[in-house]
């Protein structure tokens, strides 16, 4: 599966004051400029637009409605072809000149159409993000884009380099099964995960995988080349098998507001770090994996960060 990680630097050119978690904040003015470069049929509905198999807004906010799913798949949930991530920071007020900088994950071909992200974050600081500061909210300057190869776009030369894109492969083997190790699981973005269609402020591994195998079956389903060829109950039925030693999460609610719905929204999620022990080697790649494209709900708006270390 072709993944691209794109980080863009900008600037506020003028006061902002965000909320300390600025992902949904994000999402949604970054939908809105997308929407306005792109969309057609200005006042249709993408559900009964003729061209929303086609249409880049569609494809990455409607992905539901513009990505067709097999009566044969597994899958019943189309995941979205990108994560914005935003700044890990709490910092809520920036002024003028202040850095405002963030990363941005596209999957599969979704890569080739970069050049419409771009234009549409550099036409979202000149929209403005955030709380209206004297009428009128805080708007940034692109500046550059990086990618893990070095700068492929700058705002004076308003044109994109070539740029390569990696590919994301999965290879689970039995040959350490037998080894038990013990990891460090952080959580650096709010996680949030159904188990038995309830939000539950626990992590057994076992959940943990089940949300691990959702989200690289689909995403290389829809963006790759297929379903990996894996043993999914296999690697479940082990997963009961590892044992919690060391716990620190807790539970944090944050609201977003939604504009289909006009109301605020409470979106919980796990924070903190846990540790588990047991035969956890086959499952390194699966987190190596979910560490770079994010797991559980809401992945767009950069929840489910996570980052795992192997401590013995």
């Amino acid at each position: 599966m072709q993944y691209g990680k794109y980080k863009f630097f900008c600037e506020f050119n003028s006061n902002a004051e965000l909320p300390s978690y600025k992902g949904s904040t994000f999402r949604g003015v970054f939908g809105h400029a997308l929407k306005s470069i792109v969309c057609t049929l200005k006042h249709n509905e993408c559900s009964t637009c003729l061209l929303r198999t086609h249409c880049i807004y569609a494809l990455v906010f409607e992905t539901k409605i513009a990505v067709p799913v097999s009566e044969n798949s597994r899958i019943s949930a189309v995941p979205h072809p990108f994560v914005i991530e935003p700044p890990l920071t709490d910092k809520k007020h920036y002024q003028n000149n202040d850095p405002f900088d963030f990363n941005l994950l596209l999957f599969g071909d979704m890569n080739k159409n970069l050049p419409y992200f771009i234009y549409a974050m550099d036409q979202m600081g000149k929209t403005g993000i955030g709380k209206k500061i004297n009428k009128n909210r805080g708007k940034f300057e692109l500046l550059k884009v990086t990618n893990a190869k070095g700068i492929i776009y700058t705002a004076p030369d308003k044109k994109l380099i070539n740029h390569n894109v990696d590919s994301l492969n999965l290879s689970i083997t039995d040959a350490a099964v037998k080894d038990n190790i013990i990891i460090k699981l952080k959580l650096i973005t709010p996680l949030r995960l159904k188990f038995k269609n309830k939000f539950k402020a626990e992590l057994p591994f076992h959940v943990l995988t089940r949300a691990m195998l959702r989200r690289i079956s689909s995403l290389f389903e829809f963006y790759g080349t297929g379903e990996p060829a894996i043993d999914y109950k296999g690697l479940v039925k082990d997963a009961e098998n590892i044992q919690i030693i060391d716990n620190s999460l807790k539970w944090f609610d944050w609201k977003r507001y939604s504009s289909r719905q006009n109301e605020k929204m409470l979106m919980g999620g796990l924070t903190g770090h846990i540790s588990y022990k047991g035969k956890i080697a086959r499952y390194l790649p699966l987190l190596d994996l979910c560490s770079k494209t994010h797991i559980g709900k809401q992945t767009a708006f950069g929840l489910g960060k996570i980052r795992t270390e192997v401590i013995k």
